[in-house]
Parts: structure tokens; C-alpha cells; sequence
């Protein structure tokens, strides 16, 4: 512990730099603390606050701005990619679609404060199509703001700051694996979580194969199965693909509208996100509703349109 803390004391800014990128990178570092330890070890003089503040700043926009970059190049596929990669619920893309759509460059200030989102932001922001200049205008804010209030909350707290490194130096060892024990079950509870998240939307999945079957009896006198695409209206206007005959519906209020859905056919929920999170969680309110006979579409529409089934770019009608 004496050893990391005499490596905060000699480089604190290059940590500092390290640290924010990795942990804007999408690195699970304690990016925040090591901000409020910069900054009560500033107001004694031995780290240079303005130093880490430009530091901590030019990090938050260079590793967004490499998320920034892949979402501009790779569209909805990085989105997907980085929610298989967080610990936090598979939610996190559509939170970010709804924080980006309304918001716009705004959102890449507030994201910086919100878990789970302030990694997929900035991919969001390019996926879709924010300017450049734009994205860096607000991201640089965003960072000063994100930076100026943890390295604030040491310089005001420096005191606490220097007992805190004194009491860790000299527990030495006990101290090191109380943090490391303190790490260890945050990422075991938020692990819990997502896995408990996964067993909650384990419902049936229809596949592609079977969609594509039900839609071709249908032209024999079969009832049509009733398609709903639940993703977000962000997430369709970035993704105008859609199933033919599909339905948009907000999954927020799908739930309200069971009564007016057939009981009596069959019903796909599909999205664009891993595990096919949205869709399950809507098919899941329908069967509570009373709706049995629904089920989310597996794969969802990349499994769709990868199995090469026909999809529509045509603007596709709400669920009345």
C-alpha cells in the first residue's frame, strides 16, 4: 500500500491520465476516487490541481472519442458489443438511446454521472451522426464538469484525504485486501444482478425459421403472427430496418395495450439488443397481461436479417 501511495505522490497526474482513459475505455478503474485523492493531495502541494484537471479532461475525450469513432464507423453493432461487456442490465443501450435522442449533446455531460450509460454515450453519439465538432464541444464540458467536481470534492476534503493515505500506509497489507475485498464484491453483486436480470427474461424464444413459417401459412388461411418491434424510436430512426408488418410499440406501455391484442395469434416481440433484452421483458408483460401465446423473436433483428430474411426500410406504422 506504501508503494501504491508513493506512486500516487511522484506521478499523479500521469495516474490520473491513465486511469480516466482506461476507465472511459470501459475499464472497470476507480477513475473517481483517484480524482478526489488528486485533489486533497493538490492543496498540500503535491499534486498540480491544474495539471490534473487538463489531464483527467483530455482523457475523458480521448477515449470517448475512440467510442465515438467506432459508433460513427460500426453503427448499433458496437452498442451491442458493449453491453455484452458491461456488468450493468442489457438496458444500458436503450437508456442511452432515449438520454441521446432527447438531449443530444447535452446528453455526453449528464452521461458522465449515470452508471451504465457514460461508456455507451459516446458510441451512441456517433451512431447517430452528431458532427464532430459537436461531440467534442460537449464532451470536453462534460469532462471539465465530471473532473472539477471530484478533484472540488478532495481539495475541500483534503484533510479526510490525508488521514485517509496515512491510515492505508500504515495498515498496510489489511488494507490493500479490505479494498480488493470491497472491489471483489461489487463486481460480484452487479455480476448477481445482471445474471438475475438473465433468468428473469429466460421465455421461450421463437427463431427466425419459425417466424418466417408462420408468416408464409398465414397466405393459406392461417391467422398472421402479430409483429412488434419494441426498440426505441431513437433506436429505429438510427436502424430503419424492420421486420415487413411490423408494429412499433413504446415497451413501456405494452403492457397498457394487452387488451386490445388478439389473444388468438400468435405474437413476436423482437429489438436489436444483447439477449434480446427488450423483447423478452415485453413479452414477459404480455403473458402477465394474458397473452400466452408470445414470444421474443431469437436473435432479434441482426438474426433476422443474418439468416436472410426479408427486412423493410419503409417507416413502419405504431401499434395502434
Amino acid at each position: 500500500m506504501q508503494t501504491l501511495i508513493d506512486l500516487v505522490t511522484t506521478h499523479g497526474a500521469l495516474l490520473v491520465f491513465v486511469a480516466t482513459l482506461a476507465a472511459r475505455i470501459g475499464a472497470p478503474v476507480p477513475a473517481a476516487p483517484l480524482l478526489v485523492v488528486a485533489g486533497g493531495l493538490s492543496a498540500v502541494g503535491v499534486v498540480s490541481l491544474p495539471l490534473a484537471f487538463a489531464v483527467a479532461v483530455a482523457a475523458n475525450v480521448l477515449g470517448d472519442g475512440l467510442w465515438f469513432w467506432a459508433g460513427r464507423a460500426q453503427g448499433h453493432r458496437v452498442l451491442g458489443l458493449l453491453c455484452r461487456w458491461s456488468l450493468s442490465p442489457d438496458s444500458c443501450v436503450r437508456q442511452s438511446e432515449a438520454l441521446v435522442a432527447r438531449w443530444g449533446g447535452s446528453s455526453l455531460v449528464a452521461a458522465k454521472f449515470v452508471p451504465g450509460v457514460s461508456v455507451v454515450a459516446a458510441p451512441m453519439a456517433g451512431a447517430m451522426g452528431m458532427s464532430l465538432g459537436r461531440f467534442v464541444a460537449s464532451d470536453a464540458l462534460g469532462g471539465a464538469l465530471w473532473s472539477g467536481v471530484f478533484l472540488g470534492l478532495g481539495v475541500v476534503f483534503a484533510g479526510e484525504v490525508e488521514r485517509l493515505l496515512v491510515a492505508l500506509a500504515s495498515a498496510g497489507t489489511t488494507a490493500t485486501l479490505l479494498l480488493l475485498a470491497l472491489l471483489a464484491g461489487f463486481v460480484a453483486w452487479r455480476w448477481w444482478r445482471r445474471q438475475r436480470f438473465l433468468r428473469e427474461a429466460a421465455v421461450p424464444r421463437i427463431a427466425a425459421d419459425e417466424l418466417q413459417a408462420l408468416i408464409d401459412a398465414a397466405g393459406d388461411g392461417e391467422p398472421a403472427p402479430l409483429i412488434i418491434d419494441v426498440r426505441s424510436l431513437a433506436a429505429a430512426e438510427l436502424d430503419t430496418r424492420h421486420i415487413p408488418g411490423a408494429l412499433i410499440a413504446d415497451l413501456d406501455g405494452i403492457a397498457a395495450r394487452a387488451a386490445s391484442l388478439p389473444h388468438d395469434r400468435e405474437i413476436v416481440t423482437y429489438c436489436n439488443c444483447p439477449n434480446e433484452a427488450s423483447a423478452a421483458t415485453a413479452a414477459l408483460r404480455l403473458r402477465a397481461a394474458g397473452l400466452p401465446r408470445v414470444r421474443p423473436l431469437a436473435g432479434g433483428l441482426e438474426g433476422w436479417a443474418a439468416a436472410g430474411r426479408a427486412v423493410a426500410t419503409a417507416r413502419p406504422q405504431l401499434l395502434p
